[in-house]
């Protein structure tokens, strides 16, 4: 496939996952973590311009000169923008507007695609906004989720239910790693993200990994022996939060005369007890190794392991911090700011998840999310 047709399918499926949607739901934001669709919509497409078209396209004039404003993100070397818990509150631009935002910058995006003198600059820029919106594409359905899951009547977006439709049937074996020095991080000539450099080497000791997930039928014998009661396998800090906000069982389940339920995008579902447990933090994800008195694997240890497991169904927390490799060097710029500045108090989620978009992970890929963390469809691999 080339760049032009990578495009296009990208943009088009941002697109048709937000096609199911009613007008309403473009707008609202029910969480600070959480953007509306519109904003999504608009931010991916503000990539494009701000970072490849402004500087390469000559004579470019921009859509909107107040879209920088509204639809930066976290980019501080490019300007001021909105407060992020205020992104619900974007009522103007209207809907109508920013699809009009999106189809007039792909346009100049196939036109300066269309050049055969393209540098070597922009084509990277422009496979990096790609991989951006995929990203974007998983924060619009986890997000949405989200926002539905505050209706009371549980409405139904997609026929798909994701991971509740998921099943985890073989018998959970341990796979024995050897100890020895293993090769980390990303050394091809294909994209990754510049938090895959650089490529080094680990020591592990001898160490065991599960073949296979955690389902929801496992981890409601941890709650049914009162693990969110029980102080002795949390650590302090989710501990605190658990009890703060009143956490007694994964995010969207409920329970109706002793038989669990789970809001999903197709509606509200009987909880399937073979699919793999979703929605969790990693401080549950912990707390649940603990019981098992087993542990999470550290992010080597799953990337060392990962051919010898399948993987894909939830991003899978780890035991690491999200820290840079040896000998990371952060780009200088706008794109410098996409991962380097956030390796702090964050920890790390390797594979990819049912709602991730197709071929955007790999083996190297780092996620990272704060320990709290729930909205994101992520799971528990457990290891010793």
């Amino acid at each position: 496939m080339n760049i032009i047709e990578h495009y296009k399918q990208t943009r088009n499926l941002t697109n048709s996952l937000c096609k199911p949607l009613e007008i309403e739901d473009y707008t609202p934001q029910s969480a600070a973590f959480a953007s509306p669709p519109k904003w999504h919509l608009a931010h991916t497409t503000w990539f494009f311009e701000e970072m490849i078209l402004k500087p390469f396209l000559k004579d470019y004039m921009v859509f909107n000169v107040e879209f920088s404003f509204l639809f930066n993100s976290y980019y501080n070397t490019l300007g001021k923008r909105i407060a992020r818990h205020e992104r619900g509150l974007i009522t103007r631009p209207s809907v109508e507007n920013i699809y009009k935002y999106r189809e007039y910058v792909d346009k100049h995006i196939e036109k300066l695609l269309g050049d055969s003198q393209i540098n070597e600059d922009v084509s990277k820029l422009i496979v990096l906004g790609i991989n951006h919106e995929q990203q974007h594409q998983e924060l619009l359905i986890t997000d949405i989720k989200y926002t539905l899951s505050r209706n009371p009547t549980y409405p139904k977006l997609y026929e798909v239910a994701y991971a509740n439709m998921l099943q985890e049937t073989d018998p959970l074996k341990f796979i024995d790693i050897k100890e020895g020095i293993y090769n980390i991080g990303y050394n091809k000539n294909e994209f990754c993200y510049d938090n895959e450099f650089g490529f080094h080497r680990v020591f592990v000791e001898n160490y065991a990994i599960a073949n296979r997930l955690i389902t929801n039928g496992e981890y409601i014998e941890f709650i049914n022996a009162n693990g969110y009661s029980t102080s002795k396998y949390w650590l302090d800090d989710g501990w605190y939060f658990i009890n703060t906000n009143n956490i007694e069982y994964p995010l969207y389940w409920e329970q109706e005369n002793e038989i669990w339920y789970v809001y999903t995008l197709a509606g509200k579902e009987l909880l399937n007890l073979d699919a793999p447990v979703t929605h969790i933090s990693f401080y549950e994800a912990n707390a649940y190794a603990s019981f098992k008195n087993k542990r999470l694997a550290t992010e080597f240890e799953w990337e060392i392991a990962n051919a010898q497991f399948n993987w894909g169904k939830t991003w899978e927390w780890t035991n690491s911090a999200y820290l840079p490799y040896p000998n990371y060097k952060q780009d200088e710029g706008a794109v410098g700011e996409y991962n380097g500045k956030f390796m702090i108090n964050l920890m790390v989620l390797r594979g990819h998840s049912v709602a991730t978009s197709p071929n955007h992970s790999r083996p190297t890929y780092r996620n990272f999310f704060s320990p709290e963390t729930r909205w994101q469809f992520s799971g528990i691999r457990l290891a010793k």
